[in-house]
């Protein structure tokens, strides 16, 4: 399996920060970040994932736990510095930003961790005041931004070939300029002609990781994500995800092998059984059922004010059916299995839509490899419940059962992240 860490530091269980022994105080700080970091390559999990937020709105109205921060790219490259061999995977938007910047970051970042550097590539759905504009862009033209941006940088990053830097002292010269060639892009939103300021990175691209679960957000993953991030919390769907995700990267003429699938993962490690069950109910005893009516509400753009919480939500609230994926995750939950408001508050709080499960590591380990051997997936991201105590069970219990059943490595198997996920190195 591949297995990541999503960098929830408040814990990806809402409100699990005001635990006792959360370090909540130190949100916002480096230290905490690098434990955690460090926590998950102890246990040789194959890279971290950084999200990023461009508005303050979660954090305003009472809901941190979905807030990033920090700025990805600068946190990262600290960590890379204090760190080994674990990938470092952070977001940037192709709304916010500029092709060249994004290339010129991110091969500066695979060059300072030695090839360790993923972008796990957004379009973004608000921020638009923070940044000048009148108004978000329509989701299809964010899309086709995005992969036209994803064109161009991929461009700028083969702009040096391998053996462009000869450093030739006896001749006096540096740089074959024959193995540099400016980029010639002219397209619908950019017009970029130029080549990197440095050298090829380490692993020729930095990996590209996706999110997107929408028509449009999936063809982009199927088209140039080496990673997909997706909330599949039922087996069945979750394999037809999966098909259909690899099925649309071979349109795009791309192996299976080339994307690498993995469901969120929110497991409550236990001893026992007795002991996960407690560690579930300690969890559940901070729930604010107010706070997720709004959470829960802002997700599926649905207006749950003055509902009845052990009523479910009325049929003419869903409106039309949408396609973007946690409306269609929380709406099937609610048809299919007649979940009250109540329900789906818990639920979103518990994992806002990825799969919860809670137990010994030998019964959580059982789940993933039945997953991994039916063909969900290909790994997980484990989303850790609370910070610490949940993400040490998670390193200290389950892991070690997956690599004592053969389903996860013992040690890292190279040094770049690349090498980590078993994806070939781009040539120039």
């Amino acid at each position: 399996m591949t297995l990541t860490l999503f960098m929830a530091l408040t814990g990806y269980f809402k409100k699990s920060w005001t635990l006792p022994g959360s370090r909540a105080e130190e949100l916002g700080g480096f230290p905490l970040f690098l434990d955690v970091a460090r926590m998950a390559e102890d246990a040789k999990i194959d890279a971290v994932f950084l999200a990023d937020a461009l508005v303050n709105d979660n954090v305003v109205a009472g809901n941190i736990e979905f807030n990033a921060f920090h700025e990805p790219l600068t946190t990262l490259a600290a960590t890379a510095a204090r760190t080994s061999r674990i990938g470092l995977v952070g977001t940037l938007s192709t709304t916010f930003s500029e092709p060249y910047n994004a290339a010129r970051m991110f091969n500066s970042l695979d060059h300072i961790s030695g090839g360790r550097a993923g972008w796990n590539v957004v379009t973004s759905l608000t921020g638009d005041k923070n940044f000048g504009m009148t108004g978000m862009p329509e989701a299809e033209e964010r899309y086709r931004r995005a992969g036209e941006f994803v064109d161009v940088v991929r461009e700028l990053w083969d702009s040096w070939a391998d053996d462009a830097i000869t450093a030739d002292r006896e001749r006096g010269v540096w740089l074959d300029r024959d193995r540099v060639h400016d980029i010639e892009h002219h397209g619908e939103f950019f017009d970029v002609v130029g080549s990197l300021t440095m050298g090829r990175s380490p692993q020729g691209h930095p990996v590209l990781a996706q999110a997107g679960s929408s028509p449009t957000g999936m063809d982009l993953g199927a088209r140039i994500g080496d990673l997909i991030y997706t909330a599949q919390p039922d087996k069945a769907e979750a394999i037809a995800f999966y098909d259909r995700i690899k099925q649309m990267a071979a349109g795009h003429g791309r192996a299976r092998t080339d994307t690498i699938v993995l469901p969120g993962i929110i497991a409550v490690v236990g001893e026992t059984e007795r002991d996960a069950a407690e560690l579930v109910r300690m969890l559940d005893s901070v729930v604010d059922f107010e706070l997720g009516r709004s959470t829960l509400g802002k997700a599926i753009s649905i207006d749950l004010s003055e509902l009845e919480l052990d009523e479910p939500i009325p049929a003419e609230r869903w409106g039309e059916w949408q396609d973007y994926s946690r409306y269609v995750m929380y709406r099937r939950l609610a048809e299919d299995r007649g979940l009250t408001l109540r329900d789906l508050i818990l639920t979103n709080t518990r994992s806002f839509g990825h799969g919860f499960v809670a137990g010994t590591a030998a019964q959580i380990a059982d789940r993933m490899i039945d997953w991994f051997e039916s063909g969900a997936c290909d790994g997980f991201n484990f989303n850790p419940p609370w910070i610490p105590g949940g993400l040490r069970n998670i390193c200290e219990l389950l892991v070690p059962e997956l690599q004592e059943r053969g389903y996860f490595h013992a040690d890292y198997e190279g040094d770049t992240l690349r090498e980590h996920l078993g994806l070939a190195r781009p040539g120039a």
